[in-house]
């Protein structure tokens, strides 16, 4: 008999597979001997009351062999040598994921990425936290696997409606994920264990028939009566193509201004903006946990919180517990900060940004029909931010409670930010209607986490590529462009994605949707 049962255990009890046995055979009525094995299906930590407990639902065998947890692993055949072939520009979670959609579907794509693949990329982050100095194609932003491969690998989204969710998570599994992100509440992979998943996804599309060239920028549009032609790099290479995915990411600014240049329909979008605040992962799992240590069965504590300060809303946005604060400028003369986490979130330091809604009305006489506004306002307070921090990727920085003092700091605390702080007053770099809902907002949760409001905590300048400032228009039918046809916004930069486990559910929505335009036209 294969039977369902759902726990509410101790973390020591969830941690130990005997004990772990003993409870589910209790619960079914059975001695232990006749439970054979079981698989988790669910998980989740519920720590709102004094102690800690950890909800599982497992799928037990009772009195007959056990069979682990189904598995359906995608078949990837080659392509044939005459495929349609189908430009992706851009490498991240949108590309890959679109790309691999259409193997399955028997099309060659061909993936143009401006950055390095992922292990050399590691050599341009390295000098970007050591010497301060950005190369604007292969950074935390920009390289193999987009902005989520060196900047955490978070899997949670609430966007269940855009695809299955289940299908993306089993397909990073497939390519060397661990399984617990099939059943953990917050599933998470890790800085650290992203490289060889992304490699190995790689791989398979090589392998298939498919084609990722690096270093190649797309810089031009050859655009036929009203069609996508043609695409031409920074190499002057030229790539042809039944149909083109744009998938470029939140900070490629070159492609929104390329776009406007060729009078491409493109909208200005609501982003948020803030800053990063760090502090010790020791007190935030006294907070959350409400305990003096945090339980070895425990892992480290995350939040999230949002609150309406004066119609606007503030919120916390990719906490990384046991994470690094991480430099994500990706041109020289702006500082722009992120998190990160490696998969056992060990590092002393618990960071988070918290981030203020921001639309068209919040800017100064801003012309509300140019789409770019928002982008040279986000461009702005990061080249701000470079000022502040004197340079060589320092960033301005505050303690908590003298931010919102709007005092200057005598000495910062420690920081897991590499290229360093410097004491600045933040007022002077973010706009005024942010800095002062930030005030508030960090007050009022002093008051609901205890330990949070404290000057041993640190507020890092700026966080400020929450999302894309700018949305490429597609049609709800065809999802291609209004006005170009075979042109595919897709993903995060275009406005439709937000976060690995969206934008891989937009790629393939968008290979999709291809894939039925290339049939009905071998049809007709």
């Amino acid at each position: 008999m294969q039977k369902k049962i759902s726990l509410r255990l101790l973390p020591a009890e969830a941690a130990d597979q005997r004990t772990l046995t003993d409870l589910i055979a209790a619960t079914a009525a059975v001695p232990s001997e006749q439970v054979n094995g079981y698989y988790i299906t669910k998980q989740s930590i519920d720590a709102r009351g004094k102690q800690a407990w950890v909800n599982v639902t497992v799928e037990a065998f009772i009195n007959e062999p056990f069979c682990d947890r189904p598995r359906q692993p995608v078949s990837f055949a080659a392509v044939s040598k005459t495929a349609p072939r189908v430009v992706i520009i851009g490498a991240g979670p949108a590309g890959l994921f679109a790309a691999l959609r259409l193997i399955e579907c028997g099309i060659k794509p061909i993936v143009l990425e401006r950055g390095k693949e992922v292990r050399a990329r590691r050599r341009d982050l390295a000098r970007l936290n050591k010497e301060g100095l950005v190369n604007e194609d292969s950074n935390y932003c920009f390289g193999e696997g987009g902005a989520g491969t060196y900047s955490d690998g978070k899997l949670y989204t609430r966007s269940n409606k855009r695809g299955d969710i289940d299908r993306i998570l089993q397909l990073f599994v497939q390519f060397g994920a661990d399984e617990n992100i099939l059943y953990r509440s917050h599933p998470h992979i890790g800085t650290n264990k992203l490289p060889g998943i992304i490699t190995a996804m790689r791989e398979q599309i090589i392998q298939c028939g498919g084609e990722i060239v690096f270093e190649q920028r797309v810089s031009e549009l050859i655009i036929e009566d009203d069609r996508l032609k043609a695409v031409r790099t920074n190499r002057g290479d030229q790539f042809e193509g039944a149909a083109f995915v744009l998938a470029t990411g939140h900070s490629a600014r070159d492609i929104f201004y390329l776009l406007h240049q060729h009078s491409i329909l493109i909208e200005a979008k609501p982003f948020a903006l803030g800053v990063r605040v760090e502090h010790l992962q020791a007190s935030i799992d006294q907070t959350q946990y409400h305990c003096e240590k945090r339980s070895e069965w425990l892992p480290p504590a995350a939040y999230s919180w949002v609150q309406q300060v004066q119609d606007k809303g503030v919120f916390s946005f990719c906490m990384c517990p046991g994470g690094i604060i991480a430099p994500a400028a990706t041109a020289p003369g702006e500082v722009v900060v992120n998190g990160w986490s490696p998969s056992k979130r060990n590092n002393p330091y618990a960071n988070s940004g918290i981030v203020v809604a921001v639309d068209q009305k919040d800017l100064y006489k801003a012309d509300p029909k140019d789409p770019l506004s928002l982008l040279r306002f986000q461009q702005q307070v990061e080249q701000k931010a470079f000022s502040a921090g004197g340079g060589a990727l320092v960033a301005p920085a505050l303690r908590l409670t003298d931010f919102c003092e709007k005092r200057l700091s005598a000495t910062l605390p420690d920081c897991s930010y590499l290229p360093g702080l410097r004491a600045a007053p933040l007022q002077e770099v973010l706009p005024d209607f942010v800095y002062t809902r930030l005030q508030t907002a960090f007050r009022e949760q002093g008051k609901k986490m205890k330990g949070y409001y404290t000057n041993e905590a640190i507020v890092v300048a700026t966080e400020s590529r929450t999302s894309s400032p700018v949305r490429i228009p597609r049609d709800p039918a065809t999802l291609w462009h209004p006005q170009v046809k075979e042109l595919f916004p897709c993903g995060e930069g275009a406005g439709y994605a937000g976060g690995i486990v969206s934008a891989a559910m937009d790629g393939e929505r968008v290979a999709n949707a291809i894939a039925a335009v290339i049939s009905a036209r071998m049809l007709k």
